[in-house]
């Protein structure tokens, strides 16, 4: 096979563009590289109805395993439902349906030594060439970006009676406030099977796994349900951004065009990479000249895009971070879910209009002003090596 474009590390922005490619250029020759042994790792991404357009929900459709119409958070002063469709792919579907599809252009258990703007450098000494090459592996490392996170631990059981949730409870923030803001996300797939994660606004990304797998149980065990086994486990550290250099954290590598978390293509505040990944297969399906030169200036620019955009979002996490104590955070979020659904989704589509960015800051702060205000002018900075993790 020559290529015309290989795809390095089969995550899920690459397995998207893949897939989208499949249908908008069918004679397009892809070559679609991961490491393990299937795509997608172990873990479940989730979106709202309106984080991506109705045609991106249409193509998206094969890998959603379960939606639902409303969902329900839950702070010690707020406990609300929220309409609106909320869908979840895992990646057994992912996997499972675009290997089907793309075929031969999918070879797993493959690992990467090198890559160049023009060719991909195997383990076994193998080089395939190609026009274009982009890099979907993860963040490359480096100190450049300020980042804190949301971290979690998941287990997906199976129950022997039902669990008697009809909906997605996203956030429970009525556990104790742990190692920053904390709660519990629960997603029931059918009666007797939910994911449980343990989830955590965090100054680090370590994650205390024994603790979290014991609070999963008790959390089950508070709820009278009799789990019958853990038919998974997946875990995550999803990046949330206070400021940075991105001209540093790009200038990483050989100029390889770049994909997902290591094109700083993810919402700054939630981690969540699903609706930037299907922007950018999107717009990738337009491309009509397959060269790096040009794929890494079209992708950079994105990414400098949505950094700009995103400024708000990073101002918003330096009160959330920095403003406050960590067992206080909750407070922020309880805070902000007293706002209109629609406004809500827009948040989380990364889409807010002026007037939503002025109604968020509006009432009452939640935190002390003062702190709030130094927050936005210094304080401390964290870079970290790693910002790669699943999406709940």
């Amino acid at each position: 096979m020559n290529p015309d474009l290989i795809l390095v590390g089969g995550g899920l922005a690459n397995t998207l563009i893949a897939w989208r490619l499949r249908a908008a250029q069918p004679r397009l020759k892809v070559l679609l590289l991961e490491r393990d042994r299937t795509l997608g790792g172990n873990h479940t991404w989730c979106f709202h109805g309106t984080d991506v357009t109705p045609e991106q929900g249409r193509w998206l459709e094969p890998f959603v395993v379960r939606s639902w119409d409303r969902h329900r958070i839950i702070f010690p002063r707020r406990d609300r439902w929220l309409d609106g469709s909320y869908h979840a792919i895992t990646a057994e579907a992912l996997h499972a349906g675009a290997t089907k599809a793309l075929g031969d252009a999918v070879r797993t258990g493959v690992a990467v030594q090198t890559i160049t703007p023009d060719s991909v450098t195997l383990a076994d000494g193998q080089t395939i060439h190609a026009p274009a090459v982009i890099d979907g592996r993860g963040d490359p490392g480096g100190r450049e970006l300020d980042v804190r996170f949301q971290k979690f631990l998941g287990h997906l059981l199976e129950l022997d009676t039902p669990h008697g949730l009809d909906a997605p409870l996203l956030m429970d923030a009525t556990v104790a406030q742990e190692d920053g803001f904390r709660f519990i996300y629960t997603l029931p797939f059918d009666e007797r099977t939910v994911l449980v994660e343990d989830t955590r606004y965090s100054d680090t990304p370590g994650l205390d796994r024994d603790a979290m797998r014991e609070a999963i149980g008790a959390y089950g065990r508070e709820r009278d349900w009799r789990i019958a086994g853990i038919i998974r486990e997946e875990e995550g550290a999803l990046p949330v951004v206070l400021g940075g250099d991105l001209d540093g954290y790009w200038s990483q590598g050989p100029g390889v065009p770049r994909s997902g978390v290591r094109a700083g293509l993810f919402h700054y505040t939630t981690g969540y990479s699903l609706p930037e990944a299907v922007r950018l297969a999107d717009d990738l399906a337009g491309v009509d000249t397959w060269r790096s030169d040009a794929l890494y200036r079209r992708i950079r620019a994105r990414s400098f895009r949505l950094w700009r955009a995103g400024r708000y979002f990073r101002l918003l996490n330096r009160m959330l971070y920095l403003g406050c104590e960590p067992a206080e955070r909750y407070r922020v979020l309880q805070h902000f879910y007293r706002l209109p659904a629609p406004l809500v989704n827009r948040f989380y589509a990364g889409q807010p209009t002026w007037s939503d960015r002025l109604r968020i800051l509006s009432g009452r702060p939640p935190i002390p002003v003062g702190r709030a205000l130094a927050s936005l002018f210094g304080g401390p900075r964290s870079g970290v090596a790693r910002l790669s993790g699943g999406n709940p």
